[in-house]
């Protein structure tokens, strides 16, 4: 079998793939996520390309040195015209969720797989996400249960958890609001015979 490699230390994207029942490695090489975001902002590039390019640099890096199929992934969130990042602390969080409620927002989502340092496959997704009329009080109660967990999410929510609550209604895969649009991924793994069809 082709060796199948993520390039994401995400522990959601490594869930998903394990939960799926894929036998992967974990490898990880940093770039700089900053300069390439804000090189093809000043460009004026789209956000569905701006994923996609975070994607296509992370799986890239690590297919430069490592045999197999490997799987990049990045997601961006943008909301009244803005793009996010992952907020930086608890207060920044709770900011960030205050003015998201009531409103709607996307989640722009890649997957690029890279293969001999080359790109071979690629999928972008779009989600919206409509965040309901919540209490301080229960944003004080959610905060409080999840913790610092939040601050790993562009949203400050995990979507499989507690943070399910903030919503109304989503339009969307649910892989995709997670970080990893898993079914495309799949089905291209198996083309390649990388696992059983």
């Amino acid at each position: 079998m082709t060796r199948i490699i993520l390039a994401s230390g995400s522990a959601i994207r490594k869930t998903i793939l394990t939960e799926a029942g894929l036998d992967f490695e974990v490898i990880v090489k940093p770039v700089n996520e900053s300069a390439i975001k804000q090189s093809l902002l000043a460009e004026g590039a789209k956000i569905r390309d701006i994923a996609d390019a975070l994607a296509e640099a992370k799986a890239r890096k690590v297919s430069l040195q490592e045999q197999g199929l490997v799987i990049g992934a990045d997601q961006i969130m943008e909301m009244d015209g803005i793009l996010f990042d992952k907020p930086k602390d608890m207060t920044e969080a709770r900011g960030r969720l205050l003015n998201m409620r009531g409103k709607d927002h996307r989640l722009i989502g890649a997957v690029v797989i890279c293969e001999n340092g080359m790109p071979v496959w690629r999928h972008i997704s779009k989600t919206i996400l409509s965040v309901r009329e919540f209490s301080e009080h229960f944003l004080d109660q959610y905060l409080k249960a999840e913790g610092e967990a939040v601050l790993k999410s562009v949203g400050a929510y995990r979507f499989e958890g507690r943070g399910s609550q903030l919503f109304t209604k989503v339009e969307g895969d649910f892989f995709s609001i997670l970080g990893l649009s898993l079914l495309p991924v799949l089905d291209y793994l198996r083309e390649r015979g990388a696992i059983v069809s």
